[in-house]
């Protein structure tokens, strides 16, 4: 049995080699597979990173928001998601918190998180 789970573990180690780091405040692209029938598309979400949650385990999640018509979006992707096709960081955002739920009260400017410079 604990053979399974470390096949499945190591599997896994290898899906999350390719995602790229990021933490809240960033803003990603997010391809998501979208299966329509017998058909299969690529839709992108993009968002700010609000949350990550369980990190560096195999339940691993992580929430992004958007405001689409002046609606807020949220959703919140599985790490290791077979349906995640890839995830592309825009803006890394320079923040003090790791969870970011006050931007669910704040509108327009006010809702805009300032950028990090990036280490060279």
């Amino acid at each position: 049995m604990n053979d399974l789970i470390k096949l499945v573990e190591a599997d896994n180690a290898q899906r999350r080699a390719d995602m790229p780091t990021f933490r809240a405040g960033d803003t990603v692209n997010v391809h998501v597979k979208i299966r329509e029938g017998n058909k299969e598309r690529i839709q992108v979400f993009q968002g700010t990173v609000i949350q990550r949650r369980n990190p560096n385990t195999n339940g691993e999640t992580f929430t992004v928001r958007k405001i689409s018509n002046g609606i807020g979006v949220e959703r919140i992707f599985p790490v290791l998601s077979p349906n995640i096709d890839k995830v592309e960081v825009l803006r890394l955002g320079k923040v003090r918190r790791a969870r970011l739920f006050y931007l669910r009260g704040r509108q327009g400017k006010a809702a805009r998180v300032k950028e990090r410079k990036a280490k060279a």
